[in-house]
């Protein structure tokens, strides 16, 4: 016996057909949200770098009205020994600061992964991630001071002769990144151990069944499977080594004999002591571009789109 559908029913005439809404995505929405980000965004980042791309191709001392010079800036820039002096000090700082920072914050991470995963800790060890720049210059300032500092007392004690850490051309920059990376490296232990809580415990017991170590788990199992978190680190932690300023500013003014005069500080002087705005926002251009070509370089070495995690 053969069943035959019935036919779908036609409305009858005159009868309104009611048509199918189709649901609203998320959209709106998510806009609405992002709005006041994006407001920001264009107000206080946008707006102001078009506008210091165009002040770095004129002649303005804040005064007066600018006075557009084209590339005079740039070809000054490229012929000023002490822009070029500012950004090898600059480079000196970073490679001592990210790769102390980097190594400390790795040895913090793997060992509260290992020994505790204390909440009291984590807490303690991102102190003084939360005091201010300014604040810990301040406070360094008088501790390493060559006649009454603290440190200088102890090192008498032990019979060592007191050290001139911000005075001294050869340990002023040294002394500086490492004040930095005291302050950083707590928080930037915590992105590294953060990110080794998304490596599967499972990795490690195949590891040490096969007879791995803990150097051997860490550098065949923790640091591959880490990359990406480490790619962010990097990038951010060379980001903010370069714009390195407070720190400067408040314990050596650049000096002695400019030895810590690091390319933000440059910029400062040049635009706010000497009023060559046109000039300071060219050098702010360079190291933009600068910038932009370290984090590209870093990204594509590190295969920072790729995770050993699978």
């Amino acid at each position: 016996m053969t069943v035959t559908a019935a036919p779908p029913r036609r409305p009858a005439a005159g009868t309104p057909v009611r048509r199918e809404r189709k649901p609203r995505g998320d959209g709106p929405v998510a806009w609405l949200f992002l709005l006041p980000a994006l407001v920001g965004f264009v107000v206080f980042y946008l707006v102001p770098t078009v506008r210091g791309f165009w002040i770095s191709f004129t002649d303005w001392n804040l005064l007066s009205d600018p006075k557009f010079v084209g590339l005079d800036n740039y070809r000054d820039m490229v012929q000023d020994a002490k822009f070029w002096n500012a950004l090898r000090i600059t480079a000196e700082y970073v490679v001592i600061n990210i790769g102390s920072q980097t190594v400390l914050a790795l040895a913090i991470a793997v060992l509260m992964d290992r020994l505790t995963r204390s909440v009291l800790v984590r807490a303690a060890i991102v102190v003084p991630w939360l005091v201010p720049n300014v604040t810990v210059a301040i406070v360094t300032l008088f501790m390493l001071d060559h006649n009454v500092g603290f440190v200088n007392h102890v090192l008498d004690v032990f019979g060592s002769e007191p050290q001139a850490f911000y005075g001294d051309s050869d340990q002023a920059i040294p002394t500086i990144a490492l004040v930095n990376t005291w302050r950083n490296m707590g928080y930037t232990a915590l992105l590294f151990f953060a990110g080794m809580q998304m490596i599967p415990r499972n990795l490690y017991e195949a590891a040490a069944i096969d007879g791995a170590g803990e150097w051997t788990l860490f550098r065949r199992v923790t640091l591959p499977l880490l990359r990406p978190v480490m790619v962010l680190v990097l990038v951010v932690s060379i980001i903010g080594s370069f714009q390195i300023f407070d720190t400067v500013a408040v314990t050596t003014k650049g000096g002695p004999a400019d030895a810590t005069r690091v390319i933000y500080y440059y910029i400062y002087q040049k635009a706010f002591n000497e009023f060559h705005m046109g000039y300071a926002a060219a050098m702010a251009v360079a190291l933009f571009l600068i910038l932009i070509l370290l984090t590209a370089s870093q990204m594509r070495m590190l295969r920072a789109a790729d995770s050993d995690l699978r």
